[in-house]
């Protein structure tokens, strides 16, 4: 009878889970706000040839740690304004790229 219990909660618990996505960062120039492209790939299903779509997600990133080219995983939550349906759960992998300096050479 226990046994049963424990099985019907775990199905409760994995029905509720939220989604989960990683991608990488494409823009942090909103305030607390990131765009993460995630590229999905997937066989062709009569070419066989493998076919990437990308899809772009808003998400909210309360500290504004994120920077472009960072490897993020986001999480799905209730919607936070017109866009954004995403929350920034943590920071897989950061880039190493240096950011960009503008550069006013008046000659």
């Amino acid at each position: 009878m226990a046994d049963t219990k424990t099985q019907q909660s775990q199905a409760a618990e994995n029905a509720g889970r939220r989604k989960l996505v990683v991608g990488e960062v494409v823009s942090n120039r909103m305030q607390k706000t990131i765009v993460v492209e995630v590229v999905r790939k997937k066989a062709h299903p009569f070419y066989g040839r493998v076919v990437s779509k990308a899809k772009k997600f808003y998400a909210h990133d309360e500290k504004n740690e994120a920077r472009i080219g960072d490897v993020v995983r986001l999480e799905e939550t209730r919607p936070l304004s017109k866009l954004k349906r995403w929350r920034l759960k943590d920071i897989v992998r950061r880039t190493a790229l240096v950011p960009e300096t503008i550069v006013t050479d008046i000659q």
